[in-house]
């Protein structure tokens, strides 16, 4: 029973931990409340699942046979984490506003998951630590505990950033919020550049 609770341990190391994911996470309940903002932890929770899943059923071999993939992921990555600053650096700061492009989208969160280095990380750190074996159950069994604390762990943020609501309830402080989200999110580009 003590491997499941190490397999939950670590989930929530990473999944609570900042990052990317959780940044838009907590932007996305900031301004468009609880509802909207599962969207994002939704795609997010299951494509980071697929990814675990897959890495533990031989992705990683593959990657590690083909380092310049690792490498187009980074880099989609930088690019992607730049594209989410800048729709978040020139939001017009209108909350619940109807535009398409600025709600949280259940494939925008799968996306980012993909393109996120951290979420490479983890799937690999985490399937080494737990099933380097090639035990098949065992990398089900993690993916399952990962989904739930994955999904607990965004949420959280979510929740979160709907507490903020009505601190910046004022398109003003609205876009104050997103510049400083869009600065971390620009931080986190720019930290995958330089290693």
């Amino acid at each position: 029973m003590s491997i499941y609770y190490s397999m939950a341990a670590f989930a929530l190391a990473a999944s609570i931990s900042p990052g990317p994911v959780n940044i838009v996470s907590l932007s996305a309940g900031a301004q468009h409340g609880v509802g909207p903002g599962m969207r994002h932890v939704s795609g997010a929770t299951i494509g980071f699942t697929v990814l675990l899943l897959l890495v533990g059923l031989g992705l990683h071999a593959l990657l590690t046979q083909y380092p310049i993939l690792l490498q187009l992921i980074r880099w989609a990555g930088i690019a992607f984490f730049l594209y989410m600053a800048f729709m978040l650096a020139t939001d017009s700061g209108e909350l619940d506003a109807d535009h398409a492009a600025r709600q949280p989208s259940f494939m925008r969160g799968a996306i980012m998951q993909w393109l996120n280095p951290k979420a490479w990380l983890a799937a690999a750190a985490g399937m080494g630590a737990f099933a380097g074996g090639g035990d098949t159950l065992l990398v089900w069994q993690f993916s399952a505990i990962y989904f739930v604390i994955c999904y607990l762990s965004l949420a959280c943020w979510v929740v979160a950033g709907s507490f903020l609501r009505p601190y910046i309830s004022k398109p003003a402080r609205v876009r104050l919020f997103n510049r400083v989200m869009a600065a971390l999110l620009t931080g986190c580009a720019l930290a995958l550049i330089v290693t």
